[in-house]
């Protein structure tokens, strides 16, 4: 089974550069994507075999949600259930009869860090969400988590230490998580391989140059780990400033 995470930056706009071609391409069994930026009836896809299912945000063209699946879910819920977290769109979960899949947009902490303590709420509700559901079922969560883990997930760390998405705070956030039995599925197939990225910046020819953070993710349970075949990044789909990632599980 082949699950794929894409902050697409604006579906409409990465529907104009080749979000269909890539989506047909890469052929999940469930295709996850963040930042749709987009409302109810703006936007028609011919996602022919897919059962689709959106979380708005109510500002609109900011932030939001998408899951489609080949296969029909136990059952769909939206946010996390606490009102401040659950206005911009940014969790959907689908109970599968093996695992939860949780689809997320994490906060970005913006670049004054003028979120930052908003964030850390996020991590620590976020985290208790994902906890609960893995009493109860597997979970695999994926999605743009803004934030880098390790020194190894960026280009330059050392100019970056004190940026949104690389501040200590968030990391050792992502170390709690990480501590409380889950796994970061890219890092259990390949913990040591460097230039690995997900997002790079508009600027400064950052792509091209491989300026870039791993930033988008595939979390499981470590209780599913021997379920895992592959981790992926494809760095040459363009479309957006992430690309998509993957992975692969055992049918």
């Amino acid at each position: 089974m082949k699950l794929v995470s894409w902050n697409v930056n604006g579906l409409r706009a990465c529907v104009n550069k080749g979000f269909m071609d890539a989506f047909r391409q890469l052929d999940a069994d469930i295709f996850c994507i963040q930042e749709t930026k987009l409302q109810a009836g703006q936007i028609e896809l011919d996602t022919e075999g897919y059962l689709g299912y959106w979380n708005y945000a109510e500002k609109k063209g900011y932030s939001g949600t998408a899951v489609f699946s080949k296969i029909e879910p136990l059952s769909v819920s939206y946010g996390l259930g606490i009102e401040e977290h659950d206005k911009e769109g940014r969790v959907i979960t689908l109970e599968f009869d093996r695992f939860y899949l949780v689809n997320v947009y994490t906060p970005n902490s913006k670049r004054q860090l003028e979120r930052l303590d908003y964030r850390m709420k996020w991590e620590d509700d976020f985290r208790s969400y994902l906890k609960k559901l893995n009493e109860t079922k597997t979970v695999i969560m994926c999605g743009d988590l803004n934030v880098a883990h390790k020194e190894i997930d960026l280009k330059n760390p050392k100019t970056n230490r004190k940026n949104a998405g690389f501040t200590d705070e968030e990391r050792q956030k992502m170390t709690e998580l990480t501590q409380a039995g889950f796994t970061d599925s890219f890092r259990y197939f390949y913990p040591d391989r460097e230039e690995a990225y997900s997002w790079w910046s508009n600027f400064a020819n950052s792509r091209e140059r491989n300026i870039g953070w791993r930033i988008d993710y595939f979390i499981v349970s470590e209780s599913f780990e021997e379920e895992l075949e592959d981790a992926f990044i494809w760095s040459e789909i363009f479309g957006s400033d992430h690309c998509p990632v993957g992975l692969a599980i055992r049918d």
